[in-house]
């Protein structure tokens, strides 16, 4: 999957994907979109509004992507937006 990311224009994070068919049926291509709205929904936007960050978010999925599971996905996401924005560690 590729992933990529600009500062949001809106005061808030939003989340685009593009799923090509790469040769699926539409209702494999639909499984996989609902696959990622739901990640976002559950696991990048909320990791975003804790850090105070409004940025645009546009998952780009490969051929790949058809044939991994959802905690795969989840997985390579949740690590992107880790390398890309760690949390800043607590001061005791």
């Amino acid at each position: 999957m590729d992933v990529f990311d600009s500062a949001s224009p809106a005061a808030f994070s939003r989340i685009g994907w593009v799923v090509p068919l790469h040769r699926h049926g539409t209702v494999e291509r639909n499984l996989l979109k609902r696959r990622l709205r739901e990640i976002a929904r559950l696991e990048l936007l909320p990791r975003l509004d804790e850090r105070g960050l409004a940025q645009d978010v546009l998952m780009r999925t490969r051929r790949e992507a058809y044939e991994v599971d959802f905690a795969t996905l989840r997985d390579e996401l949740v690590t992107w937006l880790e390398q890309r924005w760690p949390r800043e560690p607590r001061s005791a």
